[in-house]
């Protein structure tokens, strides 16, 4: 199965769009997949802010894109756009760093005001960095994830039938592709 690098945008401990995607990195395991998390607010911030491409946490990181064959990507939505965190990674690593990954881009919100984030100021940005298919992302918004431990964390049916099924189509675009280079390896 596939190597998949799960990326939460949000400076927030308590996040929900960590939460969201804890769940989809759940249900990508159960379809057998390889899932390493990497939540941005916890690398240094002076190597974020000073663009320190040499620091080790950094290259560290261009290493778990580089041997990922397909990349969740989850941001919560501040006034209309991705977060500044995951804006500030996405500059350090190299402009090609998505060539030929598989990428899911999720996006959460408290707003349905917000739900074009992905088409308009997220997916530009991944088809720039070289990804080769970027399946259609999910906008989910805040009220529909719960915020509590032992609970569900997608709490509306609904959003959850609509988080899994965009889930399903990432891991068949991932099965596809990495059969089809275990086929011409």
């Amino acid at each position: 199965m596939a190597a998949i690098l799960s990326v939460s945008g949000s400076p927030s401990p308590t996040s929900r769009t960590t939460r969201l995607l804890r769940h989809v990195d759940d249900r990508l395991r159960r379809q057998g997949h390889e899932v390493t998390l990497l939540e941005v607010r916890t690398l240094p911030a002076d190597a974020l802010l000073g663009a320190d491409l040499r620091h080790p946490a950094i290259t560290a990181v261009a290493d778990l894109f580089a041997q990922a064959d397909g990349v969740v990507i989850g941001t919560p939505v501040y006034k209309a756009a991705y977060s500044g965190l995951l804006k500030s990674l996405l500059d350090l690593l190299p402009q090609y760093a998505l060539t030929g990954k598989t990428v899911l881009p999720l996006a959460t919100g408290g707003s349905q005001a917000h739900v074009l984030a992905i088409d308009y100021a997220l997916r530009p940005v991944l088809t720039s960095m070289g990804a080769s298919h970027i399946v259609s992302g999910w906008f989910t918004l805040d009220r529909d994830i719960a915020r509590e431990d032992g609970v569900p964390a997608v709490a509306s049916p609904t959003a959850k039938a609509a988080v899994d099924g965009v889930t399903d189509q990432f891991s068949a675009a991932l099965n596809g592709r990495v059969g089809a280079l275990a086929a011409t390896g």
